[in-house]
C-alpha cells in the first residue's frame, strides 16, 4: 500500500517512504479506505489487521490515529500468527467452511469497527457511516466466500479449494493498496464485486437447497 509522500513527511529523517499525512487526505479517500478495509475484513480479517498494521510500522503510510494500534509490536505479532493459522485452514476443504462460520461474528463488526476507526471520534458523523459502510461490505464479501467455498467443498477434487483460497490471499492486499492510491478504481471494483456477489449468493444457494433437498432425510420415508 501507499500514496504520494508530502514534503512534510519526506523531509523528516528516515520518513522517505512515508505518506501523505491524513490531514492530506480527503473525504473521499478516507471513504475509500474505510470501504476497503470493510470489504477485505469479509474475507481475511486477519490479513487486513497485519498488513495495515505493517505498512503504518514500516512508513509506507502514516496511519489514521484509530487504527495505529494495529502497528504495535505485539498487535503485528498476534495478527501474524492468526494470518498463518488461517492461510492453511482456509485451504482444507470442511475446515475452511467451519473456520467462516466461527468468523461470522467477528468479521462483521470487525469491518464496521475498523472503517469507523478511519475518521475516529472527532468525525463521529462520518465514522458511523463508514462504520455502516464497512460492516455491509464486510457482510456481503463474507456471505459470498462462505457460500462460494461451501459450494466447492461439495466436489471431491482439493485444487478449486485451494485456488479460491489463494485468490482471496491475493485480492486483499491488492484491495488495500487500490484503497491509498486509486480510490476511484476502487469503488468501481466494489460495486464490480458487490454485483458478482449478489449473483454468486442467489445462484449458490439454489444449489446448496437443492443438495440438501436431494441427499437430506426424506420426509415419510420407510424408517
Amino acid at each position: 500500500m501507499a500514496c504520494r509522500p508530502s514534503s512534510a513527511s519526506a523531509s523528516r529523517p528516515g520518513t522517505g517512504r512515508v505518506d501523505a499525512a491524513m490531514t492530506a487526505l480527503d473525504t473521499p479517500q478516507l471513504l475509500a479506505i474505510a470501504a476497503a478495509l470493510g470489504w477485505a475484513s469479509g474475507l481475511r480479517l486477519y490479513a487486513v489487521l497485519f498488513l495495515t498494521g505493517a505498512a503504518g510500522a514500516l512508513g509506507w503510510v502514516e496511519l489514521p490515529h484509530g487504527l495505529r494500534l494495529l502497528q504495535h509490536p505485539l498487535m503485528l505479532g498476534a495478527s501474524g500468527l492468526m494470518v498463518a493459522v488461517e492461510f492453511f485452514a482456509d485451504k482444507i476443504p470442511g475446515v475452511d467452511s467451519l473456520w467462516d462460520v466461527l468468523h461470522t461474528l467477528l468479521r462483521i463488526p470487525a469491518g464496521a469497527a475498523l472503517a469507523a476507526a478511519v475518521f475516529g471520534a472527532d468525525q463521529a458523523t462520518w465514522a458511523a457511516i463508514a462504520a455502516l459502510l464497512g460492516g455491509g461490505l464486510a457482510a456481503s464479501s463474507h456471505v459470498a466466500k462462505a457460500t462460494t467455498r461451501a459450494a466447492v467443498n461439495t466436489s471431491p477434487e482439493p485444487f478449486s479449494n485451494i485456488g479460491l483460497s489463494l485468490l482471496g490471499d491475493g485480492l486483499v492486499p491488492a484491495v488495500l493498496w487500490l484503497s491509498w492510491t486509486h480510490p476511484l478504481a476502487l469503488g468501481a471494483f466494489l460495486v464490480l464485486a458487490l454485483v458478482v456477489s449478489a449473483v454468486l449468493v442467489w445462484m449458490l444457494a439454489k444449489f446448496l437447497r437443492a443438495l440438501v433437498r436431494r441427499f437430506g432425510p426424506k420426509r415419510g420415508g420407510v424408517a
